[in-house]
């Protein structure tokens, strides 16, 4: 099985504020803002959509190809780390003279972020073999917003099924482009909000966004995720985290445990648990490729929280 994982490779740099964001933003001030926050930390961690992603598969046995642009200045420390997990990067570009994506991240108390992301080779649109292209199903994760209008349009040459996650990059799409990357898909993915943007900035329902889309997946963070594809609802439950360190990355955790159970042919509620379990390890840890599981501990986990076999 073949996995083709587009989106960003980064470098995260996350730090912890040990307030709240709300109690030093002034509403009415809002116009003249100017705040700094007082961090205990910074945690420098390999991340980026694309990065994170294949990461999470690697950990579940899974193997991906990644799609991405990175630059030569300062990639080396993340390629070294992608050989050591198994993760295939030779179609990874790299660009001279040029630097890698990097995403500088505070969190709250209450898990809100404030972010600031440098895209660097990112910035470059991705050059892809698309004659060589093969694979049984692809992901266009937040990147370059002209890779995100082109890749879909490629997979659907090729009959490759793909997910689309446009993500953070939502706003920076076209009203076309978004259209485009979602008809057709066989997932269409985000969160609450990230759904309800893409409903406002396409004007179509989610009756409609069912009939571009095979699925519709929402993720609501600690209240689990919603699947529809259909008529079918499927309300997913959220499994529990031993303890919330830093929130980043749960999101493409989920995508990696989604993009397997579909692999497998799994039903969509076995898929959403699974999916929503591979999230929390994450969670738990400071960044977003610092943790680590065991279908061993899957299984456990699984059967914990959700009261059945994986």
């Amino acid at each position: 099985m073949t996995v083709l994982v587009s989106g960003s490779l980064a470098y995260d740099r996350i730090m912890p504020f040990a307030g709240y964001f709300k109690d030093n933003i002034l509403p009415d001030k809002i116009h003249n803002l100017n705040v700094s926050f007082f961090v205990q930390d910074l945690q420098e961690s390999f991340g980026g959509t694309a990065g994170n992603i294949a990461y999470n598969l690697a950990l579940l046995g899974q193997s991906a190809a990644l799609l991405a642009n990175v630059g030569s200045k300062d990639f080396d420390p993340y390629r070294i780390w992608l050989k050591k997990n198994k993760i295939d990067f030779t179609q990874v570009k790299i660009l001279k003279n040029q630097q890698t994506a990097s995403a500088y991240i505070i969190t709250d108390k209450a898990d809100n972020q404030i972010s600031g992301f440098f895209p660097g080779a990112m910035r470059q649109p991705y050059q892809l073999q698309a004659n060589k292209l093969q694979a049984n199903i692809a992901i266009v994760s937040p990147q370059n917003p002209s890779d995100m209008v082109k890749l879909p349009k490629i997979f659907k040459a090729r009959k490759i099924p793909y997910i689309f996650d446009p993500g953070q990059q939502i706003t920076s799409l076209t009203k076309s482009g978004l259209i485009s990357g979602i008809a057709g898909s066989k997932i269409l993915i985000g969160n609450d909000y990230e759904i309800d943007l893409i409903i406002k900035k396409t004007g179509w329902s989610m009756a409609a966004l069912l009939g571009a889309s095979e699925t519709v997946v929402t993720t609501l963070g600690s209240k689990g995720s919603i699947i529809r594809q259909g008529k079918a609802i499927h309300r997913i439950p959220p499994a529990k985290p031993k303890d919330i360190l830093d929130p980043t990355g749960a999101g493409d955790a989920y995508r990696a445990g989604l993009i397997y159970g579909l692999l497998k042919g799994w039903p969509l509620p076995k898929i959403g648990r699974l999916a929503g379990l591979v999230a929390v390890y994450t969670v738990e840890k400071y960044g977003t490729q610092t943790h680590k599981f065991s279908w061993a501990d899957l299984a456990r986990r699984y059967r914990q929280n959700f009261s059945e076999k994986l």
